[in-house]
């Protein structure tokens, strides 16, 4: 398996900004589907954006809808989380995954944990007011 590692979290105010990158220890890792998960304290982690790699498809949860944007770096096997306006319950630790599998247009697909078999260990985001 290949080795993702996220960079980029720490603390930030409530209103303010943050980006957090994630790059695959292999440059020539053709992933097909990268995507960012968060988990809250005592809470199951959930989807928050993916992005196909041809294409450049995304997908987004409601609640980070208009305010995160998901980017890639193809050359460099690296994707982005930009984080705008964020909130108090945008504090999670944040992972990202990837997937070899090539993305046929099922939405849903995307947005599944079970999806991606590659993981990095994440990365804490804390939101203060």
């Amino acid at each position: 398996q290949v080795q993702l590692v996220e960079l980029g979290g720490g603390l930030v105010q409530t209103g303010g900004s943050l980006r957090l990158s994630c790059a695959a220890s292999v440059r020539t890792f053709s992933w097909n589907i990268m995507a960012w998960f968060r988990q809250a304290p005592g809470k199951e982690r959930v989807f928050v954006a993916a992005i196909t790699r041809s294409g450049g498809y995304t997908a987004y949860a409601d609640s980070v809808k208009g305010r995160f944007t998901i980017s890639s770096d193809n050359a460099e096997n690296t994707v982005y989380l930009q984080m705008k306006t964020v909130k108090r319950e945008d504090t999670a630790v944040y992972s990202c995954a990837a997937t070899t599998t090539t993305y046929l247009g099922s939405g849903g697909f995307l947005r599944r944990a079970d999806a991606y078999d590659n993981w990095g260990q994440g990365t804490q985001v804390t939101v203060s007011s």
